[in-house]
């Protein structure tokens, strides 16, 4: 059977599965068939908030769709992934992809060898102001990240190097194709029983330096990316999705003058990268082609997402007052 538009679900509807749901619905070619939930009073809750059907589990509605959005807690990724991708059906599963390599290796395999299409939700890559900054990159000699969060009971499956430094980790690597050299890590737990606050520095084989920092017991939300390269100072504020470049101007008429320094400020209001991450997902799905955030991107982000949490691992990992 031919069908006008494309059939998808979601499977796991907590508070990230549901924004999902709000995407797909605004999506004109899209035909969001049902969500799945392992509660089913909060699947009926959402069936009910968006007029859309609520399917017992997983497997019953993959007969239904061509593609998912997977957004249930990572221990389940692998199990349901499989499912999926064995149904023929095209994924996009939240970050990240998986905890250990090998799960994300037989993904990837299976999506590969059935011509599916596997996107991993890095969504911070599809935020307008870190495109931006992507696209003025020249030579960068250092990189330096902050990714802070309020402490919330969300996310705290996995520890905050999978939670949230992973994000950064996508951009870096992504945007500085040299090979890692060597990494130096130290990371403590505060509130849970996994690491809360991290630091790595990541020196690449070319030279560049980059330096993530991430807590998930900040006072406050924080998310930004500055660059030093030889032609500007690149300040990326992710959340308000706004980019700052600062260059010399080389246009200065005087000799004697001090350098003057130009400073251009581009915002992105009204952006949703959530929005864009899936609409680039559809697309990709509809006309057959490489998603902007590949199962393989998510691997090599996991591979030193684990080196990290290895040498953090390996020191101190605890908190305590004096």
């Amino acid at each position: 059977m031919i069908h006008d538009k494309l059939r998808v679900g979601v499977i796991g509807v907590g508070h990230l599965g549901e924004y999902h749901v709000q995407k797909y619905k605004a999506i004109s070619n899209v035909e969001l068939v049902g969500v799945v939930d392992a509660n089913p009073v909060r699947a009926d809750e959402i069936s009910r908030r968006y007029g859309v059907k609520a399917f017992e589990s997983h497997e019953k509605i993959l007969a239904k769709v061509d593609a998912v959005s997977l957004a249930v807690p990572t221990e389940m990724h692998f199990e349901v992934a499989k499912d999926v991708l064995s149904k023929g059906v095209h994924l996009l599963i939240e970050k990240p992809i998986t905890y250990e390599l090998d799960p994300a290796d037989t993904m990837i395999s299976m999506a590969r060898e059935r011509g599916l299409v596997f996107q991993v939700g890095l969504v911070e890559r599809f935020n307008p102001a870190v495109v931006m900054m992507g696209s003025l990159l020249n030579k960068p000699v250092f990189l330096e990240s902050h990714r802070m969060n309020e402490f919330t009971s969300r996310g705290i499956d996995v520890d905050v190097v999978l939670d949230l430094m992973i994000h950064d980790l996508d951009i870096i690597l992504h945007n500085v194709r040299a090979e890692i050299k060597e990494i130096h890590a130290v990371g403590m737990s505060v509130i849970t029983d996994k690491t809360d606050i991290a630091n790595a520095r990541i020196v690449f084989k070319d030279g560049t330096v980059a330096n993530l920092t991430a807590s998930r017991v900040s006072n406050k939300n924080l998310r930004k990316i500055r660059v030093f390269q030889p032609d500007a100072y690149l300040s990326v504020n992710c959340l308000k999705r706004e980019i700052s470049v600062i260059r010399l101007d080389v246009n200065l008429t005087n000799s004697s003058d001090f350098p003057k320094l130009l400073a251009e400020k581009t915002t992105f209001p009204g952006r949703d990268p959530l929005a864009d991450e899936i609409s680039s997902f559809v697309e990709a799905v509809t006309n057959g082609s490489e998603p902007v955030v590949s199962g393989d991107d998510g691997r090599k982000a996991l591979k030193v997402a684990l080196g990290i949490i290895a040498q953090i691992e390996s020191g101190c990992r605890s908190f305590r007052a004096i």
